[in-house]
């Protein structure tokens, strides 16, 4: 299995939208079982708010839903656990 972690700021906008986009893709390709995929954030500040409206609208006009997702930190755990730490943008 290939563990892959999103990483933005807020891990309300950018990090989801990856991390719902690729799921729906291997999902699509019938290898959703070879992947785990999560997103999380370098902040605080949005821990335990839904994901951004914007984003949520746009993945739903995919046919994606994100029903469930809150914004989690990253931990150091983390590091350890997925095989692939892919962040949004240099500041992160």
């Amino acid at each position: 299995m290939i563990k892959i972690l999103f990483i933005c700021h807020g891990n309300i906008c950018r990090s989801p939208m990856a991390e719902f986009l690729l799921k729906d893709i291997v999902k699509k390709r019938g290898i959703a079982a070879d992947f785990e995929i999560a997103s999380a954030a370098t902040s605080r500040e949005e821990i335990g708010n839904p994901v951004h409206y914007g984003t949520r609208n746009k993945l739903a006009q995919l046919g994606i839903s994100v029903a469930g997702k809150h914004a989690v930190q990253v931990t150091k755990r983390d590091y350890e656990y997925y095989d692939l730490l892919l962040v949004m943008d240099s500041n992160n």
